[in-house]
This record gives structure tokens, sequence and C-alpha cells, in this order.
């Protein structure tokens, strides 16, 4: 069966939303959470995530949020830290590895660091590789040597929430010849896209069609409702 990871941004409109947000997105077919650490120059998100992580740190955003969150979440469901590498080095990365470790934390999604410094600092953690439509067999294959949890294909180059398509025959084809990892594919899924989308891979990663419907001025219980109810269609749809 192929799986469906959410990205959610941490804290907004609060650290108990998340929660309940999350424990609702299990029940209703997802197998993972990416859970964003709010940023305030997310380079690799498009507006929608940009805003959101914007109010979470209006709102008085803290790290010890994420680890509230986890603390509560991260043993009923697969759970990856998502954040860019400012977040880890001005804590501490092994400060993070050891609170990723002790919530059970399974990885770290950091976009802005490249496979060139990553590779020192997964000896201490999982991070999850990325690979981009871009990117050469040779490089995949430099970047897939040891790689950890699951693939994260960038279905295009530029941002998240994108309506973008790229041929990506060529870059799975590749990735298959030099891995068995679980492949996930990230960037512009939502519920009209994911089917077609999640065809040549094992699961799909949604993010800024979720957080969108967080932007929404309806009542919080009805947000969970609208997002746990798209996380169920596009389960459905992707294994369909």
């Amino acid at each position: 069966m192929k799986k469906l990871i959410a990205y959610i941004t941490t804290g907004y409109p609060d650290k108990n939303f998340t929660v309940d947000l999350i424990r609702s997105l299990k029940e209703n077919g997802v197998d993972g959470i990416e859970l964003g650490i709010p940023f305030s120059d997310p380079v690799a998100d498009g507006e929608i995530i940009q805003e959101v992580n914007k109010r979470a740190l209006q709102n008085g955003y803290k790290l010890t949020d994420t680890f509230d969150v986890s603390k509560k979440t991260a043993s009923e469901i697969d759970t990856y830290w998502m954040g860019y590498f400012n977040n880890f080095y001005h804590k501490g990365y092994d400060f993070m590895v050891e609170k990723a470790k002790e919530y059970g934390v399974k990885g770290f999604i950091i976009p802005d660091l490249p496979y060139e410094e990553a590779v020192v600092y997964e000896k201490k953690f999982p991070l999850i590789s990325f690979v981009a439509p871009t990117d050469s067999k040779e490089r995949i294959r430099e970047i897939l040597k040891n790689p950890k949890e699951f693939i994260y294909l960038v279905a295009y180059a530029g941002i998240t929430g994108a309506d973008k398509k790229e041929d990506l025959s060529e870059v799975i084809k590749n990735i298959r010849e030099t891995t068995d990892t679980p492949l996930y594919i990230g960037f512009g899924v939502n519920e009209k896209t994911a089917k077609e989308k999640a065809k040549d891979v094992d699961g799909v990663i949604v993010g800024s069609a979720f957080v969108k419907v967080l932007l929404e001025d309806i009542p919080e219980s009805e947000k969970i409702k609208k997002i746990s109810k798209m996380a169920k269609n596009i389960k459905e749809a992707i294994n369909s």
C-alpha cells in the first residue's frame, strides 16, 4: 500500500491544535508526519507555508512546542522534524538529536542542508535524502549511498505549492536502480494530482494543500475535519 506523509506546521494556531490534528490525520490514513519547525525564512516553501510559519512565530512559537507535540504523538505515528538548518545549528545539533531520540522521532528533513554537508550529520541521526529532477545518475548514486527511512523526490525545481509538471521517469528509474529504499514524492501534491504523481513511487508527501486550510476563516474543529477528509481522499486515490 502506498504511504501518505503529511506536512503540518507546528504551533499554528497553537500546539494543542497541532496534537489534535496529528491524531485525526492518523485516524484518516496518514502514515507519517513531517512536523514543520517554523522559521522566518523558509526558502524552499511557497507563500502558503511561508505565511503559516510567520503567523506561528508571531503567535509566540517556541522550539519547545515541537518537543511537546512530539512527546505526545511521535509514539503514535512516524514523525520527522522538518526545519531549516539554522533551527538545528542554533540550538546545537547534538541537542536536537538527543531530543529527537528522547521522543521517538524517526529522522530530520532539512531542505537547505546540501548533501556534501549532510554526510557529516547523518552519522549522528537519520537524515532524509532529497533527489531533484535535475540530479544526474552519478549524483543520485552519490546521494543515495546510505539512504535513511525514505527518499524525498522533489517533483519539480522550485518551491512547494506550485502547480508544475516535469517528466520524472528517468530520475525514478535511476533511483530504483540505485536503492530499494521507499521513494516518496513531494511538492505540488494535492487531491487532484496525488493519484498521477503516486503512480511510479511508494508514497506522497502533502504539505501546502493541508496547510492552506489553516489560513481559512473557519472554526478550528472544521479545519481539522476538512484537512482529515482531504487526507482520507488522497490516501484512497493513491491506492485505487
